[in-house]
């Protein structure tokens, strides 16, 4: 007996077999899961809440990516592309900004006839179920297909059913909460039009945004270091401009600069930061702990209100950028029997393969439908969303996800376990105090 001989086999109905499997997102990695089905010919439905594909990678579409178009085209959809006339980039080296990876990859994919009519957008996913069951029920369940409520652009409400369910709609909607203690700061109602979500576009369509005002940029990851780039850059430009970088740690752990990371524009990330630092550019607040946020005093900007090095302590400024990481959103998954683990959110078997205490971005080792699986037969959770807090997570881990797990609905098991991965080295990537939010965004 093999290890193939005991795996699970997804379960199989005539009425099963007539749906299409559901697929939550339009992202690059729920087109991706798209195009692998696509491939096998099992039908699917892609639902997207925003008016267009890819939504929140327009959103900061003006930063550029870590990893170099070979590493971000999934490929599945690389090979239906191909077979359009698609033509990969030239420049398979060069990282490209999230709106050439937009442009020039996934609309292309998207608009393939084997995927286009498939996608559902303005169509926003608000619970998942099992039709007629909640999730204590138990006769039957893997035989009974999966409801999702979904709304409308229009505020409608509707149900469809489907015989498997992939979850991949991301986390960026989702960012961590500015205090540390993962709650809301106290007073944030207050103040919540003064607080900008990470990446905005400094010094392109948020430019008047910011010139000539004191930002907090809260976070230590590479989302805090590309927006203190920007915004150090703008330093320079527009006078009275003035960049504070507040983090909870005593050091500013967050990027690699090693020179053996086959990512140089994350290498290169550390480096940058550091020298605006040195040359005055960015004041360095650390050891910074937010509690509470209330209008300054003049009444037009906020305060940060905490503790640091245990006194009290406040920081005044115009707007706060809140770069401390994202968290996946799994109020919609309330009636689904989902294996959690406790700390990181991502599924119990992933887990510790990707623990940002033990794990850097090119650590990570290969897994597939084992690892993503629930209890909840049929029922996955991929890309950035599987990672669940960890912020270690690359497109090309998703991809291969996918493979494995439409592999896996396919009844293909030899190929849904076959599980290879290969990414690229990041060098030294601080495993210390505070890496949850250093390594990867």
């Amino acid at each position: 007996m093999t290890l193939l001989d005991l795996t699970p086999r997804p379960t199989v109905t005539d009425r099963l077999a007539a749906l299409p499997v559901a697929i939550i997102g339009a992202g690059p990695i729920g087109l991706a899961a798209a195009a692998n089905l696509a491939e096998r010919g099992v039908d699917f439905t892609v639902l997207e809440a925003g008016d267009q594909v890819a939504a929140s990678v327009r959103l900061w579409g003006h930063t550029r990516l870590f990893s170099p178009w070979r590493h971000l085209v999934d490929p599945a959809s690389r090979d239906l592309l191909e077979r359009s006339g698609w033509v990969m980039p030239v420049m398979e080296g060069r990282a490209p900004t999230g709106h050439e990876l937009v442009d020039d990859y996934l609309l292309p994919l998207a608009e393939l006839p084997e995927i286009g009519p498939r996608i559902r957008f303005g169509t926003r996913v608000v619970a998942v179920t099992r039709e007629g069951m909640d999730r204590t029920r138990t006769a039957g369940r893997a035989k009974t297909p999966f409801l999702l409520r979904v709304q409308t652009r229009d505020g409608q409400l509707s149900e469809l059913t489907a015989r498997a369910v992939i979850d991949a709609s991301g986390t960026y909607t989702t960012p961590n909460p500015l205090a540390s203690t993962g709650l809301p700061p106290l007073g944030i109602e207050q103040v919540q039009d003064r607080i900008v979500h990470a990446l905005p576009d400094v010094l392109g369509v948020d430019r008047s945004m910011f010139a000539g005002k004191h930002t907090v940029v809260v976070g230590a990851g590479h989302s805090a270091a590309n927006t203190l780039i920007g915004l150090a850059k703008l330093v320079r430009e527009q006078p009275g401009t003035q960049v504070t970088w507040a983090i909870r740690n005593p050091s500013a752990v967050r990027v690699s600069s090693s020179p053996d990371d086959e990512l140089p524009d994350r290498a290169k990330l550390g480096t940058r930061v550091d020298r605006f630092v040195a040359a005055g550019a960015i004041t360095v607040v650390d050891s910074f702990e937010i509690s509470r946020l209330s209008p300054s005093p003049a009444g037009e900007g906020i305060r940060l209100s905490g503790t640091r090095r245990g006194d009290a302590a406040v920081l005044d400024a115009d707007l706060v950028v809140n770069a401390t990481g994202f968290r996946p959103d799994l109020d919609m998954l309330r009636e689904v029997r989902l294996e959690l683990d406790d700390i990181v959110e991502a599924p119990k078997r992933l887990a510790p393969l990707i623990d940002p205490n033990l794990h850097s971005c090119g650590t990570v080792s290969p897994h597939g439908f084992r690892e993503l699986a629930h209890p909840e037969q049929g029922f996955f959770i991929v890309g950035m969303k599987s990672y669940g807090r960890a912020p270690t997570f690359l497109l090309a881990t998703g991809y291969e996800q996918v493979r494995s797990i439409t592999a896996w609905l396919d009844g293909d098991l030899p190929a849904a376990s076959q599980v290879q991965l290969t990414l690229p080295a990041t060098g030294v990537c601080s495993t210390g105090d505070g890496a949850a939010g250093s390594c990867c965004s």
